[in-house]
């Protein structure tokens, strides 16, 4: 096994790691906002706070760090067109994910306090709930281009 295999190994097992924490962390978000029961959108959300926090963001992490020692190993240049639209994309899924992530912490803490006051949720939490659907698809859309930019590198 070389280093660059080791390395690449990390690499795609980060884009997995975004993808499906993105992918679940949107699912469960989604099944729990359909009840509209305050209490299991408190929970779904704590849970999905917690798992961006530890899954998404050190794959996040990982990623940059990975494709600049995989750059590296194989003597490849920051100017391909491939790596510079990846990185722009990147750069973009970051802009609607870290927003997201906000809107996850205030869903959950709004969803808590309408829990505990055994209150229907306040029109805030509908109007965030919207906003971070509508993000995520240009942020997971970015890293679907990513992905597939990754395998076929086209130019």
């Amino acid at each position: 096994m070389t280093l660059y295999f080791l390395v690449k190994f990390f690499h795609v097992l980060g884009a997995i790691v975004i993808l499906g924490t993105g992918t679940g962390i949107a699912f469960f978000m989604l099944m729990a906002h359909r009840t509209h029961d305050a209490d299991f959108i408190a929970r779904t959300a704590s849970v999905v706070v917690i798992a961006d926090a530890i899954f998404t963001l050190s794959a996040v992490i990982l990623q940059p760090v990975s494709g600049g020692v995989l750059m590296i190993l194989s003597a490849t240049s920051i100017a391909e067109g491939w790596i510079l639209a990846s990185l722009a994309l990147y750069v973009l899924a970051g802009l609607f994910w870290i927003p997201v992530v906000f809107m996850q912490i205030e869903m959950r803490d709004l969803a808590r306090k309408a829990a505990g006051q055994r209150a229907a949720l306040p029109e805030r939490y509908f109007i965030l709930f919207r906003r971070w659907f509508a993000f995520g698809f240009p942020g997971f859309g970015a890293t679907m281009a990513i992905l597939w930019l990754m395998i076929a590198k086209p130019f």
